[in-house]
């Protein structure tokens, strides 16, 4: 369980597109970052296949990253609630390069898939509330969020997102939240944060609302 993320994006065209993406229409670059990373996203040490989650705390931060914005809004998140973090690392890691990586993240979107994750926890069970958090991949959530919350029965569990993107248009945020809510069933979903990484007063404050900081 680690922290590391990569640089948010935004994505265009709907689900139902498939052409290939346009340089108006694939996920936006991070105008924080001057490239994308141009090493492989950070990973977890490799661990045992369906190793259970520690169980000292009922808050869990989850997150996907291809850059270094979302988990730096995890590692923030992490700190304030004295949360455990699990970073989800596909199984078949993304491109490196921007293009490449835009272009896995659409066929996934237009597929509905849903990659597979290394190192999936057992359970989630003993955690009362999950923040899962995100980049923006055109208009929506990654599907490898979907693969990480269909994988268990969230029943009783409260789900508080957390996202950001290049663009940090609201309409995409909220067909995240709808891909969100249709993937965490019989979970509470929450209202989520849509802030930039830099945004410590935003995030605070959703936690202090949400009842969430230690």
């Amino acid at each position: 369980m680690a922290s590391s993320e990569m640089s948010s994006s935004s994505e265009e065209s709907s689900a139902l597109e498939t052409s290939a993406p346009t340089k108006s229409s694939r996920p936006e670059q991070s105008n924080s970052e001057t490239t994308p990373e141009s090493a492989a996203p950070v990973q977890s040490e490799p661990e045992s296949q369906s190793e259970p989650l520690p169980e000292d705390g009922k808050t869990l931060v989850v997150y996907f990253t291809w850059s270094s914005n979302t988990a730096g809004m995890a590692e923030t998140i992490a700190g304030l609630t004295g949360a455990e973090t699990f970073e989800i690392v596909p199984v078949n890691p993304y491109p490196e390069e921007y293009t490449p990586y835009t272009e896995v993240a659409l066929e996934e979107r237009d597929n509905n898939a849903r990659p597979e994750i290394k190192n999936l926890p057992a359970s989630i069970s003993e955690y009362d509330n999950i923040l899962i958090g995100y980049p923006i991949w055109w208009h929506t959530a990654p599907m490898i969020i979907g693969t990480f919350l269909e994988n268990y029965d969230l029943s009783g569990i409260e789900v508080y997102p957390f996202t950001q993107s290049a663009s940090m248009d609201k309409e995409q945020f909220e067909q995240s939240m709808d891909f969100v809510r249709g993937c965490a069933e019989n979970a509470t979903v929450h209202d989520g944060l849509f802030a930039r990484p830099s945004d410590t007063a935003a995030i605070t404050s959703y936690l202090e609302q949400n009842g969430l900081t230690k």
